[in-house]
């Protein structure tokens, strides 16, 4: 794999934590426009996930994000 910030061949894979409250361990990305309930915390309830793949260039830092594994999770 390819940094396509400096170009360096061999990023080096990693992940995104999440850490707050009820969190799984890894962060996530939703298919959806982000709506906020009446406390502010995101609605995330039926909306599709994928779990978030990280990537960081050792040349110059860059991550490279990706959202290859579709979350099936029962909330």
């Amino acid at each position: 794999m390819r940094c396509t910030q400096c170009g360096q061949v061999g990023l080096e894979q990693g992940f995104v934590s999440d850490s707050g409250s009820g969190a799984r361990g890894y962060a996530r990305w939703f298919g959806s426009l982000l709506e906020r309930g009446v406390i502010g915390i995101a609605r995330t309830r039926g909306l599709p996930q994928w779990q978030i793949d990280a990537f960081r260039c050792p040349n110059c830092a860059h991550l490279e994000l990706f959202a290859a594994q579709r979350l099936n999770l029962r909330r």
